[in-house]
């Protein structure tokens, strides 16, 4: 596999699974990770000497733990991401950043290594997302940034504005989509919508609805 622009013929059917409710990757997208539990800490140890790379995904919440394993049912799409920052803590904890690569869908799970969770996937619906060239899209961006400026107004957030407006629209989609703090089955659709331009219009509507709602939840935050 080419470490940055890896070739569908490339493309790992077998991997790790990092299951991890709420979090979001993305094509393209960069999701730093605190990794302590030991069976994750085994799975970078593991992934770094074999592509660097692994997939996340989230459980299921809807559905019952399996009876076999008791381990969460998982969503069956995911995205594949590749380690491209690593450090280590004093306290033997990793600090990883995972760049999103393309999307995937689970067709089996595999016998657990080292404890963590493996799955057989396939990519064919999403290998385009591996052709890195921007795809123009069709998105008011001014009707999606004054919704951004109501939900974070209702939620006490701060934000770097001129960041925002300084960001290309397939790059705001994206970090809007992973950095806001939907529920995990809204992060669900927007991962699993079609393409950027539909992700883009379920992220106005997460914003817009975001802003009307009754009460915001305690304590605030920031977008740099």
């Amino acid at each position: 596999m080419s470490a940055f622009h890896p070739h569908a013929d490339d493309l790992p059917r077998e991997i790790p699974v990092f299951p991890l409710a709420g979090a979001l990757l993305l094509p393209g997208g960069k999701l730093p990770l605190n990794i302590f539990e030991p069976r994750y800490l085994a799975m970078v140890e593991d992934a770094l000497g074999a592509g660097r790379v692994f997939g996340m995904v989230q459980p299921d919440a809807a559905a019952p733990p399996d009876p076999a394993t008791g381990e969460p049912r998982l969503y069956r799409i995911g995205c594949l991401g590749r380690i491209n920052s690593f450090s280590e803590t004093d306290d033997g904890r990793y600090l990883i950043t995972l760049t999103g690569l393309l999307r995937y869908r689970i067709e089996a799970e595999l016998a657990p290594r080292r404890g963590y969770r493996r799955m057989r996937v396939e990519y064919g619906p999403f290998l385009a997302e591996l052709d890195p060239t921007p795809q123009p899209l069709d998105v008011a961006r001014e009707t999606l940034l004054a919704a951004l400026r109501g939900y974070f107004t209702r939620r006490g957030f701060d934000a770097n504005w001129d960041t925002i407006r300084n960001m290309a629209d397939p790059v705001l989609i994206s970090t809007l989509c992973m950095v806001c703090p939907f529920e995990p089955a809204e992060k669900q659709a927007l991962l699993e919508a079609p393409d950027q331009t539909a992700r883009a219009g379920a992220l106005l509507a997460l914003l817009q609805m975001g802003a009307v709602e009754p009460q915001a939840p305690a304590g605030g935050g920031r977008l740099s």
